[in-house]
């Protein structure tokens, strides 16, 4: 294994897709492993880059996703999906809440301002993969809303520094049209952050 490859590892908060979030990152040459939420911080490797995961209904609304809040203090980039997404909302100062309309299945989505640095090269229309009965209410002081829907008004944030991304759908999941550059665009800036340190 190359010293030089990036390595960003994936928190498993219990959702149905971690594996396959797991599965992208491996086929763009990443050093990639699945960790529990429940791990120690001092568990982790030397990391460039960090996702955390979705899970069942609630959990991130609950604020308890194992350790979640400890690998946030990480300074390096991290994007959260789904669950991962709302906590790290409330993490930050945001609020996350039962959906008025949850969603399953596909869904159209709409860039706000280019999507910032996530969306990039993709369109301001595009469809995703939903499957959530809570979502962000609020965005967190210093984040921006980048992408949303008719029924979910924040689909995906990013903070000002550009080294914290969430979303509410699934880019993991073949139904979402632009997965898989979502995630390349994630790889790319784990790399610029990785040449900054």
């Amino acid at each position: 294994m190359s010293e030089d490859r990036l390595v960003i590892d994936v928190i498993d908060n219990g959702g149905q897709w971690t594996h396959r979030e797991w599965r992208m990152l491996r086929y763009l040459g990443v050093d990639t492993k699945i960790f529990s939420n429940k791990s120690a911080l001092e568990d982790l490797r030397e990391l460039d880059g960090l996702i955390l995961s979705g899970g069942a209904a609630r959990v991130g609304l609950s604020g308890e996703l194992g350790n979640c809040a400890d690998f946030l203090g990480l300074k390096i980039p991290i994007l959260g999906i789904c669950a991962g997404h709302q906590f790290m909302a409330g993490f930050y100062g945001g609020k996350s809440v039962e959906a008025p309309a949850p969603e399953f299945g596909a869904a159209s989505i709409e860039l706000h301002d280019g999507g910032g640095q996530l969306f990039a090269d993709t369109p301001d229309v595009q469809i995703v993969w939903e499957s959530h009965n809570d979502e962000v209410k609020d965005v967190p002081a210093g984040f921006q809303i980048t992408a949303s829907s008719k029924s979910c008004h924040v689909q995906a944030m990013e903070n000002d520094l550009g080294d914290r991304f969430g979303l509410q759908f699934h880019p993991e999941v073949n139904d979402s049209e632009y997965g898989a550059k979502i995630f390349e665009n994630f790889v790319s800036i784990c790399e610029r952050a990785r040449r900054a340190r």
